[in-house]
């Protein structure tokens, strides 16, 4: 544990920002998921509508430094591939 006055408040800190991080990290978890379902259901019209949303997702994430900028263009670019080849 913390002993210093300083290391107890990064203490806190850590734990604001670890849990700031997971609601990022699991909503795109969770858009990546629903949209590869989508796919592998043949629903390519409501994986496209989703789409928006992914990027928007990725894209805040990276902005925030959740995520990195190359990862975000990465997943951006292998969900999108994902969609279209199903068409």
């Amino acid at each position: 544990m913390p002993i210093t006055k300083s290391a107890k408040k990064a203490l806190r800190q850590n734990i604001k920002r670890k849990a700031r991080n997971l609601i990022y990290k699991n909503k795109i978890k969770k858009l990546l998921k629903e949209v590869r379902t989508l796919v592998l259901e043949k629903k390519i019209e409501e994986a496209k509508k989703l789409l928006p949303q992914v990027y928007k997702t990725l894209d805040k994430a990276a902005k925030v430094r959740v995520i990195k900028k190359n990862r975000a263009n990465r997943s951006k670019s292998r969900v999108t591939k994902l969609v279209n080849k199903n068409k």
